[in-house]
């Protein structure tokens, strides 16, 4: 089973698009598996880093990016983005596997060049709870870049930015 969230409860028909990102990628639907889809527990422009802790993070990384905590996975947002996270609806499309290609197994993404209909859709409230259900150790800072400078000063894999372009300005 794969999934696509969105704040849209009424999508029917999933049609291939291109990034508006990436325009020299074909359009495809995207889809993200069950192990990854917490990253998607946000309002869809909400900037954040995750932090994924496994056997390839070295001391070093463990006391930059987990220094204090045994939780295995990180997610840091904007604190602006609190109460938008804490009010937000989401909707999760679930989708067969069945056309779908792996993409990037780190980030959990696959494609699909076809049209994708949805098996259902479900609500999902209290995202924040959903986040701490998981797992998921949840901080909130007042701006990511000093974050997302360290992370990318290093060699630190385990990481994913999502909706950068959205962060405050150092």
């Amino acid at each position: 089973m794969l999934f696509h969230f969105s704040e849209d409860n009424s999508i029917e028909t999933f049609v291939p698009k291109e990034k508006q990102n990436r325009l020299d990628f074909p359009a495809v639907v995207w889809a993200i598996d069950e192990e990854h889809e917490f990253t998607y527990y946000f309002p869809r422009d909400c900037p954040r880093i995750v932090c994924r802790r496994d056997e390839a993070t070295t001391d070093e990384h463990l006391q930059l990016f987990f220094n204090n905590t045994i939780a295995n996975t990180i997610v840091t947002v904007e604190s602006d983005w609190y109460t938008r996270i804490s009010k937000q609806t989401i909707f999760r499309y679930c989708f067969n596997d069945e056309g779908f290609e792996l993409f990037d197994k780190t980030a959990g993404y696959f494609i699909s060049r076809q049209i994708v209909k949805p098996k259902s859709i479900e609500k999902y409230d209290n995202l924040i709870e959903s986040l701490i259900r998981k797992g998921i150790e949840l901080r909130f800072t007042t701006n990511l870049n000093p974050l997302r400078e360290a992370i990318l000063a290093s060699d630190f894999k385990g990481f994913g930015i999502h909706r950068f372009n959205n962060a405050k300005k150092p």
